[in-house]
């Protein structure tokens, strides 16, 4: 892990070319939260300027109050980042946050083909990872397994589902995959997500799950893509498997939400374009000596961005505090660790490492959520810490 909390692992290729803002803890009396712009000479305390971060980017121009030059130094940014591993963290200094506080924690399902096949094995397995393998084979012989040059909600789309409905392979997941709604779910309760360096939690009764790497799109309260970070959509496969009305079980436990390392603002070094050619790498690697890596290429995403973004918000459901949106992943480990036929699944100690080349890189530890501290610091808290600092 120790490798990843650098400075050079964590920031974007192009180092703090663009405007990178977050959250870290401050010690101390009064301590707390704080809003933080990372500068190539350190990390700037912005939270005298704009208390939270769903204030920053609800603002007119973000990146002009991330550059102000009132905004005081706490200090460099790699002393910050080594104090964020979750198990050699010294309270008396400062670590770091997830970069988001009360925006509201949104993930969009089923936006690449490719892990839209794995929802309906997932579906169709009920669980049972061992039924996995041969239930992909009759589904893959009926439909095929490239859908991506289907377009949701296109006459082409209706066409497939009247075939698949006809051969009894339709499903849900495939309703949304291709259906004119995209699938748009609450991942994670605001204030809940973890940040780079801390653990992430599987459930202890989930015996079939996997990470999810993910673009995630920050969005302003007037439906403005502001900027863009990373995220880990923790998946437990077999209990979404048993029902999709599982799904909120599967998704939303303790610490169950990583996001990070940093926001990286629009700005004229970042923009909507290049969110939408963002390839998202994954690493995963184990006590036990297993390793995988893989990408997920945005260009391959089945709706646009600015698509999601609008089915999430407007005239039928408003965000006032913003919010922030997993894109989907390509990702569905199929390969098998330990029992043939199985596939793949965490292990507790497992070092899960998300990387794109302009957002930097997400580090986080798997272990059990019953083992990981609970969550505790929630919107209620941060409202009496800032007051308690006078900076409401």
């Amino acid at each position: 892990m120790d490798s990843y909390l650098d400075v050079t692992t964590t920031l974007p290729e192009d180092g703090c070319r663009g405007t990178l803002v977050g959250r870290i803890w401050l010690p101390g009396a009064p301590g707390g939260p704080a809003v933080v712009a990372v500068r190539e000479d350190g990390v700037y305390d912005l939270t005298g300027i704009v208390a939270t971060m769903s204030e920053l980017c609800a603002a007119d121009d973000p990146v002009a109050l991330a550059r102000s030059t009132t905004a005081p130094r706490i200090g460099d940014l790699a002393p910050i980042l080594a104090n964020s591993r979750w198990d050699r963290r010294d309270p008396a200094l400062p670590w770091l946050l997830a970069p988001v506080d009360l925006q509201a924690i949104k993930a969009a399902g089923v936006t690449f083909a490719r892990s839209m096949l794995e929802r309906v094995v997932e579906e169709r397995a009920k669980g049972d990872p061992s039924r996995a393998q041969a239930i992909r084979e009759r589904i893959v012989a009926v439909i095929g397994t490239d859908l991506r040059a289907v377009r949701p909600g296109s006459e082409e789309a209706a066409r497939l589902k009247e075939h698949l409905l006809a051969e009894g392979a339709w499903s849900p997941y495939l309703e949304v995959g291709i259906g004119p709604d995209a699938e748009v779910f609450t991942k994670a309760q605001p204030m809940s997500a973890v940040g780079h360096g801390a653990e992430v939690g599987i459930h202890s009764r989930s015996r079939w799950n996997n990470p999810e790497p993910e673009l995630v799109l920050v969005v302003s309260p007037r439906g403005r893509i502001v900027g863009a970070t990373l995220g880990n959509d923790v998946n437990l496969r077999d209990v979404e498997g048993r029902s999709a009305l599982l799904l909120g079980k599967a998704k939303d436990n303790n610490a169950s939400t990583s996001l990070g390392p940093f926001i990286r603002l629009v700005d004229a070094s970042f923009g909507l374009d290049d969110m939408r050619a963002a390839e998202v790498g994954l690493e995963i690697t184990g006590e036990d000596g297993f390793r995988l890596t893989a990408t997920s290429s945005m260009r391959e995403i089945s709706r646009d961005i600015e698509d999601l973004v609008g089915q999430t918000i407007g005239a039928h459901h408003a965000y006032p505090d913003g919010f922030v949106l997993f894109c989907g992943t390509m990702f569905a480990p199929v390969i098998d660790r330990g029992e043939p036929g199985l596939g793949f699944t965490h292990h507790a100690g497992d070092i899960v490492t998300i990387a794109s080349p302009m957002l930097g890189t997400l580090a986080n530890r798997v272990d059990l959520c019953e083992r990981i501290a609970p969550w505790s610091f929630g919107a209620t808290a941060l409202m009496r810490n800032l007051a308690g600092r006078g900076l409401l």
